[in-house]
This record gives C-alpha cells, structure tokens and sequence, in this order.
C-alpha cells in the first residue's frame, strides 16, 4: 500500500509546474509536502489522483481517498452530516441510485473514525470549521484508501481544531501511507515521520532532524540567508551570512 512518482512532469496552461518529481510514501507513513505558493504542491495532488496528464513519468497507486480544502465543498447545500460522507460513495453507487445500507453503515463507520458519529443527522451547514474538515476526512476514509492525501487541511482553523486533527491523522497514518500539503512548517517538523520539500521538483526529502542544512531550506522557498524562516526552524546559521 504505497504511493510512488517516477520521473513525474507535468503543465498547466502550457506552463511548466512539476519536473521530475520522484518521491515513494509508504503504508505507515505521515509525510508532510512543504513548498512556497506556486510551487506544485495541489498539482502533484492532483496528478497523483490522476486528474493532472502527466507530460513524462507514473503514478503508482492502488487507490487513494482525497480531502480537498474546505472552501471545494458546498456547505450551504442542504445535506446531513452522513449524506455528505455519503457522497464521496456516488461513483460506487451510482448517480441516480439511492445509498443502501450498507453504504450508510460505511459512512456512520468512517464518521467513527473522525469522531463524528453524533453528528451525523446534523446538517453540514451548521458545522465549525474543524468539524467541517472531519466531514471531508471521513468523505475520504469511507472508501478505505490505501492512501490518503490532504490539501492544506488547517487552513482557517484554530489550534484546538488542528490539534485535534493532527491526532486524526496520525492515527490513520498507522494503517495507510498519508500525504499532507500544508503550509504550518512547525507543526509539521514534530508531527511528521519525513518531510519532503518541493519547488517544482524535490529538493529535498527525510525525517525533519535530518534536514538540518539551511541551503535545501533557502532553495525550497527562495529565501537568503537572513530569513526569518531559517530562525523559525532554529537552522544553523549558513557560513558567509
């Protein structure tokens, strides 16, 4: 249960924006893909869902479950909390049919995990923010993916909830190989078992103790020597500066 990229290059508009990408995330692992905007993180999602063409390289996957940013789902349209879980099953059911039961017990056990089963009546609109990423997580999980992966999943949320999730994730990460995009450095450093830094292509990749050279840093995010973000990861100050 793994998820690989060999030699992956893909474009958006005609514009070059992955070249070359190989990383390997396997069952077990929580990996964080860190990168400035406009580095690839979303594309290489994408293309790893197979909704990217790639110009060069392959993905190999046995299945994965995605969970977009909140602002993706319609949350002013009127469904339950379980309906929505429900409906990350449509290509399994099928447009025009109804869910059975065994798909809703497959939606009330994915609600389980994400710690939500009370709520399942409740309609989505009437969520926070941290409950309302949970209902992506759990539209995710009710496939059970060998391989899960997350777009900036703390975007506007408050510690408690972030906390919250990041528990979540681990968790799931012990049964299947997780991928999170985010931008919280920090908080990916502690909770992560290996970073992977990408601008356009990987930098660089490996357990956050081991990525203790600012330069990968500074050619990641396009930063000098003086930045404030080498301080924030207490990196060892680059000779010269």
């Amino acid at each position: 249960m793994t998820l690989e990229l060999a030699g992956v290059s893909a474009d958006l508009g005609g514009r070059p924006v992955l070249r070359d990408v190989s990383l390997r995330v396997d069952a077990g692992e929580f990996v964080a893909l860190l990168g400035p905007n406009g580095a690839g993180k979303t594309t290489l999602i994408r293309a790893a869902l197979g909704l990217v063409p790639l110009r060069s390289g392959r993905v190999i996957s046995a299945g994965a479950g995605y969970v977009p940013q909140r602002h993706e789902f319609a949350w002013d349209f009127p469904a339950s909390v379980e309906d929505a879980v429900i409906s990350g099953l449509v290509r399994r059911i099928g447009l025009f049919r109804r869910p059975g039961a065994a798909h809703r017990r497959a939606a009330r056990d994915a609600l389980d995990q994400v710690r939500l089963g009370d709520l399942r009546k409740r309609p989505v609109g009437e969520l926070s923010g941290g409950q309302r990423q949970r209902v992506l997580l759990a539209r995710a999980l009710v496939l059970a993916p060998p391989v899960l992966l997350l777009d900036e999943p703390f975007t506007g949320l408050d510690m408690p909830a972030q906390e919250s999730l990041t528990e979540l994730f681990t968790a799931i990460a012990r049964e299947r190989a997780v991928v999170m995009a985010t931008h919280d450095l920090a908080a990916a450093a502690y909770t992560c078992d290996r970073l992977i830094l990408l601008n356009r292509t990987v930098i660089a990749s490996g357990p956050a103790a081991e990525l203790r050279d600012p330069s990968v840093w500074m050619e990641t995010f396009a930063v000098g020597p003086g930045s404030h973000l080498l301080k924030a990861l207490a990196l060892p100050v680059p000779s010269g500066a």
